[in-house]
C-alpha cells in the first residue's frame, strides 16, 4: 500500500508540517515553554556550579542535560493535537500514506529544536561558557544537527506510543530516555572538545559516525513500524 500512495506522499507531509508549524505561530505553545525550561536550567547551573565559567566535557554535559529536558516538553506535546481533535482517525481514513504523518512531526520537532538552539546556545555561552565560540563553532551545529535528528526521530516514535496511554507524560520520558541515551552519549562527547579551552575545531571522527549511525538505525526502524503504532 506503500507504493501506491508514495507519490503523494511528500505532499502529505508538507501539509502536515505546515499545519503544525502554523498552529505553533499562531498559540505560541510549546517552543516558548522549550525556551523557557532552557533558560531557567541554565540559569540554575549557573548559580548551582558556584564557578565563573565552565569549559570541556563539564561544559558539553550542562549543554546537552539542558536541551534534553527542554526537548522533553515538546515532545510529550507533539502528538496532543491529534489525540484531542481525532486527527489520528482522519489521518487513518485518509487514502494518504500513513509514515507521512511520521516525517511531518518529525521534521516539526526538529524545527521546534533548531529554534530552541537558536536561542539556548548563545545564553549558554554567555552565562557559562565566558568565551566566544570562534571556530568550533560549525563542529557545534553540526553535532547539534545530528542530535537534533536523534530527538526527532525518537522523539516522535516514543510521542506516537505515549499518546495512546493516560500517562503521555510519564510514558514519553521512561521510553525515551533510555533511547536516547546513546545518542546522548555521542552528543555530549563530540562536542567536549569544542568546548574546551585551545579545544579542537571539529569533533572527534568516531563520535560523529557513531550519532551519525544511530540517526539511519532509528529513522528506518521508527519507518518501519509507525503504521502499526498508528493502527494500534
Amino acid at each position: 500500500m506503500r507504493e501506491e500512495r508514495a507519490p503523494g506522499s511528500w505532499r502529505t507531509t508538507i501539509t502536515v508540517l505546515r499545519k503544525d508549524l502554523l498552529l505553533e505561530l499562531r498559540g505560541l505553545e510549546t517552543v516558548p515553554a522549550m525556551v523557557l525550561f532552557a533558560l531557567a536550567t541554565l540559569v540554575v547551573f549557573h548559580f548551582g556550579l558556584n564557578r565563573d565559567t565552565v569549559d570541556g566535557q563539564l561544559a558539553a554535559g550542562v549543554l546537552t542535560a539542558t536541551l534534553l529536558f527542554a526537548a522533553m516538553l515538546g515532545i510529550n506535546r507533539l502528538f496532543v493535537a491529534e489525540r484531542e481533535q481525532g486527527g489520528f482517525d482522519a489521518f487513518l481514513l485518509a487514502p494518504v500514506d500513513r509514515s507521512a504523518l511520521l516525517v511531518a512531526k518529525a521534521l516539526a520537532l526538529f524545527v521546534f529544536l533548531a529554534v530552541l538552539e537558536v536561542i539556548a546556545v548563545p545564553a549558554f555561552g554567555l552565562l557559562l561558557l565566558g568565551t566566544s565560540l570562534g571556530p568550533p563553532l560549525l563542529g557545534l551545529i553540526a553535532m547539534l544537527l545530528l542530535g537534533d535528528v536523534a530527538l526527532a526521530v525518537i522523539g516522535t516514535l516514543v510521542s506516537a506510543i505515549a499518546v495512546h496511554t493516560r500517562a503521555r507524560d510519564l510514558i514519553g520520558p521512561i521510553i525515551g530516555l533510555p533511547l536516547l541515551m546513546p545518542a546522548l552519549i555521542a552528543l555530549a562527547r563530540g562536542i567536549g572538545p569544542l568546548l574546551a579551552v585551545h579545544g579542537s575545531s571539529w569533533p572527534p571522527a568516531r563520535w560523529v559516525l557513531i550519532l551519525a549511525l544511530y540517526d539511519v538505525v532509528f529513522a528506518l526502524l521508527a519507518y518501519a513500524v509507525f503504521d502499526f503504532l498508528l493502527e494500534d
